[in-house]
């Protein structure tokens, strides 16, 4: 696998290595050792995968957890996305600053987002689903909604022109109201 480095050096573009002819592929999408010693350089447990499905315009987040921090190891198996990282960690140098990448089954890349970040994604194909390692259980009475076009962070989203949000999203907390998680 090669592991390139986004604009907020935690947040990493994973590409895995693939194996494919007329057949069809094969690809290793999760390998414990590698995965520490290229990404994280630490231990990492996940214990929840999730996955979902969303069609096209769907904006899921940008959601992060006050309690039970989730680091988010994503891909997309189905369509493309538009995924987005914010880091909200107070102590950081790149603290309010944001990275974007594109998702897709045919580009294969996961974007590994460690705790310490709200995430969102945008569905930019007719439909999309979304896979998810994390490294923390869900906790539903910690989750905040940040507002997806807060002028503060200045999210370039893809094309919005059709936009479909949860209640939860459309009523998303401007940036500047958050408690920063520690680093």
């Amino acid at each position: 696998m090669k592991v390139i480095d986004t604009r907020i050096p935690d947040v990493k573009i994973i590409e895995p290595s693939v194996f494919g002819d007329e057949r069809g592929f094969f690809m290793e999408t999760w390998n414990q050792a590698k995965f520490e010693e290229l990404v994280t350089g630490k231990p990492t447990r996940f214990v929840q995968d999730n996955h979902s499905k969303s069609k096209k315009g769907i904006l899921r987040g940008l959601h992060y957890q006050t309690e039970n921090t989730q680091g988010k190891l994503v891909r997309v198996v189905s369509g493309e996305v538009f995924d987005v990282a914010v880091d909200i960690r107070k102590d950081s140098p790149t603290f309010g600053q944001w990275v974007g990448e594109y998702l897709s089954a045919d580009n294969q890349r996961q974007l590994w987002i460690p705790e310490g970040f709200a995430h969102g994604f945008y569905v930019t194909s007719d439909e999309a689903e979304f896979v998810y390692k994390c490294t923390n259980y869900y906790n539903p009475k910690c989750e905040v909604s940040i507002l997806w076009n807060d002028s503060f962070l200045g999210i370039v989203w893809p094309n919005t022109s059709v936009l479909l949000l949860s209640d939860k999203d459309k009523n998303g907390v401007i940036f500047n109201s958050i408690s920063p998680l520690s680093s």
